[in-house]
């Protein structure tokens, strides 16, 4: 099996937070796919990012505040599953609550392992 990250952007959280019904409608949709994928072996681990951060930057290592990007394009979390194929994690993806807005986004990628990628 393979490992694939699953990044999410976008979303509407400023406003579900405001009515706190919909908010906790919408934490429960990422519980009961989160336990989904438990419950069929997929699910290896998912956390939500903050919206602060440093970026270390070039040669010289400045460190400067971040990130500064549109609030669709901040990543907001990440979730790692593990399955055979992209086309699996594709499927996977498809699920996600994030989808559910129009500036929802979820992005893709293989996790490779080092040793793979530099032997």
């Amino acid at each position: 099996m393979k490992e694939f990250l699953l990044l999410f952007r976008g979303g509407e959280a400023k406003e579900l937070q405001q009515s706190p019904e919909k908010w906790q409608t919408h934490m429960q949709r990422w519980a009961d796919w989160m336990g989904d994928l438990t419950k069929q072996g997929k699910f290896v681990g998912a956390q939500p990012l903050s919206n602060s951060g440093k970026t270390i930057n070039g040669s010289s290592k400045m460190v400067t505040d971040g990130p500064f990007i549109e609030g669709k394009e901040m990543v907001g979390g990440y979730l790692i599953c593990k399955v055979d194929t992209f086309d699996a994690a594709l499927e996977i993806a498809k699920g996600c609550p994030i989808l559910e807005f129009e500036s929802g986004n979820v992005e893709v990628r293989e996790i490779q392992e080092m040793m793979e990628k530099y032997s």
